[in-house]
């Protein structure tokens, strides 16, 4: 503690560091004043300015086509989320040592 004291002593600065001062570029600009005003900016990014034609019906196809890929990859993952939940199921049953694991739907004959 006395030594972080002590450089503070020495060097004049307070508890929070001394500030730098950096040399100004040669490169650096005047301020703005009323006199000095920048030139105006090359129009060299005109040309991606305008705004294209949009085609809306490729829009909306492209649109419906992304909707029906994003349904069937959430219908695929819950699919896939339900038949690894029965498996699971099943296996578990089999660990505990049942007999009877697998459901099945007994048939039934008809009386005619």
């Amino acid at each position: 503690m006395q030594a972080a004291s002590q450089q503070t002593q020495q060097h004049g600065g307070s508890e929070f560091g001394r500030v730098l001062k950096f040399p100004q570029s040669r490169a650096a600009r005047p301020p703005m004043s009323a006199g000095n005003i920048a030139p105006e900016p090359l129009d060299d990014l005109a040309r991606y300015e305008q705004e294209p034609e949009v085609d809306y019906r490729k829009r909306t196809l492209t649109n419906m086509i992304a909707v029906i890929i994003v349904t069937m990859l959430i219908a695929v993952g819950v699919w896939i989320t339900d038949v690894i939940a029965d498996t699971n199921r099943d296996e578990d049953c089999v660990m505990q040592g049942r007999t009877n694991c697998v459901p099945f739907k007994p048939v039934i004959p008809s009386r005619d």
